[in-house]
């Protein structure tokens, strides 16, 4: 097999896998990374959502051949120096998460979309989340958490586990 070198939360990993492997399975079963879910296996459901170069991608429609030399972030990696990011800070602030399951994956769309568009409409909210399910219907939520962070309300520190902790911020086995 050959070796492939890439960036996972900002540190430099070489794994052995075939190019045509599906990136979620390299990131849960060789390097452990378990904040990113499987749902779906056809990139429709989002559970596995990451970020690559920053861009929000289905990891289980992902090669990893695709991601050699590129960055790759999951929730895992999205809190920075112990503080949580500002949509993790509204996702907890406002409830969102109930089973969680897809819950770092709709974080890591939000998080794209607000790079992309920092101060998107309703319209702009639900044709960049439409695609990531949530069985519990936390969708309301989910907007409200994003109008808030655009609107600046999640700036100040919040340190990871101050809170709660769990899959939120990927600190789940599961």
């Amino acid at each position: 097999m050959p070796e492939i070198t890439f960036n996972l939360n900002g540190n430099p990993v070489t794994v052995d896998a075939d190019k045509d492997e599906e990136l979620l399975w390299v990131l849960r079963d060789r390097l452990h990374v378990h904040g990113l879910k499987y749902g779906c296996g056809m990139g429709l459901c989002g559970a596995c959502t990451s970020h690559i170069d920053g861009v929000a991608r289905r990891t289980c429609i992902t090669e990893v051949g695709k991601v050699e030399g590129k960055n790759v972030t999951t929730i895992e990696g999205l809190a920075k120096g112990g503080e949580l990011h500002p949509v993790q800070k509204a996702w907890i602030d406002n409830d969102v998460a109930q089973c969680g399951y897809c819950q770092a994956g709709q974080i890591m769309q939000a998080v794209s979309l607000l790079n992309e568009n920092p101060n998107p409409t309703d319209a702009d909210i639900d044709n960049a989340m439409g695609g990531n399910l949530c069985r519990c219907g936390t969708y309301f939520r989910i907007r409200d958490s994003i109008k808030k962070v655009a609107a600046g309300k999640y700036n100040a520190p919040y340190k990871a586990g101050q809170a709660v902790s769990g899959s939120l911020w990927g600190t789940t086995n599961g």
